[in-house]
């Protein structure tokens, strides 16, 4: 779809350059056909900026001396700091929303590193501000829509088999090999060969020191993958065979080719790990903090500010809601219930009070439509979503965020942590007066484990996908979206 929407930016003749010039049969030469396609036009780009600015501001043409050289410098600078952020790494695997990130990081670093080499040399005066600006411009315009045409142009070579991304020889039980061809095809890796285990011939293995007998048939098995010219070579070790892969991979290692192992049985743990240096060890990691020290400083400063903005600009509407409280019904205006929070860490939730009961503990029972315990100004409330706002408070304490999962009784979550695994990882990051699950819909009653099981799925993906733009987007849908309002009862 990206793709064809190009057709609307370019006309025919230069669409079908732009195929051209990207059609590379191999991901490498379509790496480095990129990068001298977006040093062009990033130079181009600059100069056009130049150009345009005099020509529509000044009413003259720009001196070439001056702006051709500023352009040409710029173009380096914008290509060398992606390939520095590694923006050409992995193209057959990164998403295009990383991609086009990484073109406009890399224009945002480079043209802070042109300022200030320009202000460094002290010809920062003789640079037209206008200029600059009109470059800025140019430069994102072209650099987005080459990114675009390009990301295309690869995944559609990809998928119709025009660009190899990579040679790979892999070696394992045949049906192994098979599943792990078809994932490598997705991302434009193709198989070259396929071999069986060769551990399985004892006799030229010697599996119990490891060491590689010189036998006719070892080495004509070396010669068959060396004469496939792979770029890489993947051993698919079951438990069986892990013995004799140590074995199999220092006779490999005479190809020059990169040889990599996957212990069958834990591929799935590995590829959800990444390996990491421990002290004096190597470890794999296949699971951390969801929030790094960088990020919860990130996220409680927001907390800090958003909940005392929050408590200031809705003091009037908190004390009007006091007073109707108490008007509506007897008892007190606040409601305080056991949650379950951070670590599954006890916490005292405050609410304006909404029922004529204070069910806490074990005791408690979950609203349900039409409940008698609801007064009639906490239908308002609860359906309003207002009798959440002295959260801010438990905001401000640190008991609780902004954003997060949502705090259950804790008679609720003992009620489903035997049911739903791992339920209790919602609970890695604070929890929240509004969240993911919340704006589409899944809050209110949880009277199917299915309810439950669908809150808890979209509770998880904030926890693994937590970013400041991603809380923004969650306040703002818990204001104006109609779905936050939903099933509240």
């Amino acid at each position: 779809m990206a793709y064809s929407s190009l057709h609307k930016l370019f006309p025919a003749s230069a669409q079908s350059n732009l195929d051209g010039w990207f059609a590379a049969s191999s991901l490498e030469g379509f790496r480095i056909r990129f990068g001298i396609g977006e040093f062009l036009l990033v130079s181009a780009a600059a100069y056009l900026g130049s150009a345009t600015y005099h020509r529509m501001v000044l009413l003259q043409w720009p001196d070439p001396q001056q702006y051709a050289p500023a352009a040409l410098l710029l173009g380096a600078m914008v290509s060398g700091v992606a390939l520095a952020l590694g923006g050409f790494n992995g193209l057959e695997r990164t998403s295009l929303h990383r991609f086009m990130c990484n073109g406009v990081g890399a224009i945002t670093v480079a043209f802070a590193l042109f300022v200030s080499l320009m202000f460094l040399l002290k010809v920062a005066d003789a640079y037209s501000r206008g200029t600059f600006l009109f470059q800025l411009v140019c430069i994102l315009a072209g650099v987005i829509a080459l990114r675009l045409a390009a990301y295309s142009r690869l995944q559609a070579g990809i998928a119709a088999g025009r660009i190899e991304a990579r040679r790979v020889v892999l070696i394992g039980d045949r049906e192994h090999c098979s599943e792990y061809s078809l994932r490598l095809r997705m991302t434009g890796i193709r198989t070259v060969r396929t071999f069986g285990f060769p551990a399985r011939h004892e006799s030229d293995f010697d599996l119990a020191n490891h060491s590689v007998g010189g036998s006719a048939y070892v080495r004509q098995f070396i010669r068959q993958c060396r004469s496939r010219n792979p770029d890489d070579i993947i051993v698919l070790a079951d438990e069986t065979h892990l013995r004799g892969t140590r074995a199999l991979t220092l006779a490999l290692s005479e190809i020059p080719a990169n040889i990599h192992v996957i212990p069958v049985e834990a591929a799935d743990l590995i590829g959800a790990g990444r390996i990491v240096e421990f002290g004096k060890t190597v470890t794999l990691q296949v699971a951390r903090r969801p929030l790094s020290q960088a990020e919860r400083f990130i996220k409680r400063s927001f907390d800090i500010v958003g909940a005392s903005v929050g408590l200031i600009l809705l003091a009037p509407l908190l004390v009007a809601v006091a007073i109707m409280i108490k008007l509506d019904s007897p008892g007190p205006v606040l409601f305080r219930q056991t949650r379950h929070g951070f670590n599954n860490k006890p916490i005292r939730v405050l609410k304006f009070r909404s029922m004529r009961v204070m069910e806490d503990g074990s005791s408690f029972k979950q609203a349900t439509k039409g409940d008698e315990r609801v007064t009639r100004l906490g239908r308002i409330l609860r359906r309003t979503n207002i009798d959440e706002l002295p959260q801010l408070c438990n905001v401000l304490l640190g008991d609780m965020s902004l954003v997060g999962p949502r705090p259950h009784a804790t008679a609720h979550n003992e009620m489903f942590e035997q049911l739903i695994w791992p339920f209790y990882r919602r609970h890695n990051v604070k929890p929240g007066i509004t969240g993911w699950a919340q704006v589409h819909g899944l809050r209110g009653e949880t009277d199917t484990l299915e309810k439950m099981q669908r809150r808890v799925e979209y509770d998880l993906y904030y926890v693994d996908n937590w970013s400041l733009l991603l809380d923004f987007k969650i306040i703002i849908m818990t204001i104006f979206s109609l779905a936050a309002y939903s099933n509240a009862y």
